[in-house]
């Protein structure tokens, strides 16, 4: 796999490692209470962001009255809370315990591509606890998982962050080496999952469409990848059932073998109705504080 070497990092950053790793052995019920203190920072102190997540709120449910748009927007943050302290959890988490709290509905769907030796690629996005799916695919899977990442500019997150998402065995490929990484381990059996719904700018050459009813620019590196390494394509929806226990749904969007056309993105598409209909199933668990409409379409 790619790898990355971690730069050293100033050791002052030291006690806050020693400080997060004393954390992430109390139990998650004592988390979810340091959760409820973050809640109310980022909603009520801080307001993280508040008018980006409100304008998306409201922009993406016209049909919804200003009372559900808060309602959504106060969920939002709590369900955010909850996602931080239970990634950091990751560090001291067992496995056992990891694969009760995320569950594969349908492992089977990707299975029958490892059955063939084929690698996948499996989009998934900011949505219930994205953190979790690549170290718990790790262990429901019978093939390797390797996730796209984008690594962080600071030193000590950028390590701590890492030993979190390998802890169960997943690797991680940086962004600017998945061509050369895809390349390199042509034919080997597993699955590489890319956050498919960041924010494409006009740079990046995006296929625009309808998101939540607002014109939004997506990446197509999926139909690009799927199309020179004959990859199958899987939807990787991320579903919160409850406090810290979230089903994993997969469905097929491409399998590895039919033409792709050249002047449309049909995977991308697919891509985008599963994400929207999840987002309308479970709206307070996307990822509202992230400028993913920033970008407005260039027009000739």
């Amino acid at each position: 796999m790619s790898k990355s070497v971690s730069k050293p990092y100033t050791w002052y950053y030291r006690p806050l490692g020693w400080l997060l790793r004393g954390l992430a052995h109390l139990p998650l019920t004592v988390l979810y209470g340091l959760a409820d203190f973050i809640y109310f920072l980022l909603a009520y102190v801080v307001r993280y962001r508040q008018q980006v997540v409100l304008t998306n709120l409201r922009n993406s449910f016209p049909e919804k009255s200003e009372v559900e748009i808060q309602r959504v927007q106060r969920l939002f943050y709590r369900n955010f809370a909850q996602v931080i302290v239970e990634t950091l959890k990751l560090a001291a988490m067992s496995e056992a315990e990891l694969k009760r709290r995320v569950t594969f509905s349908n492992p089977e769907v990707l299975e029958r591509h490892f059955a063939q030796g084929r690698t996948v690629l499996g989009l998934s996005s900011h949505a219930g606890n994205w953190e979790w799916v690549l170290t718990s695919g790790a262990l429901w899977l019978s093939a390797h998982v390797d996730g796209v990442y984008k690594p962080l500019m600071n030193p000590f997150f950028e390590s701590f962050m890492r030993q979190l998402r390998t802890g169960t065995g997943a690797g991680l490929i940086p962004m600017r080496d998945t061509l050369r990484d895809l390349i390199q381990r042509r034919g080997e059996t597993r699955v590489v999952s890319l956050l498919s719904d960041q924010a494409a700018g006009p740079e990046d050459r995006p296929y625009w469409t309808t998101f939540m009813n607002q014109e939004a620019g997506f990446y197509t590196s999926a139909e690009r990848l799927a199309s020179r390494f004959n990859c199958p394509v899987v939807y990787v929806g991320i579903h919160r059932l409850h406090r810290g226990r979230y089903e994993i749904v997969l469905a097929d969007l491409y399998d590895g073998d039919s033409p792709l056309p050249t002047d449309s993105f049909p995977i991308t598409e697919s891509f985008v109705r599963h994400l929207e209909a999840d987002i309308r199933s479970f709206p307070a668990d996307y990822l509202w504080s992230h400028r993913r409409w920033k970008h407005k379409r260039v027009r000739s």
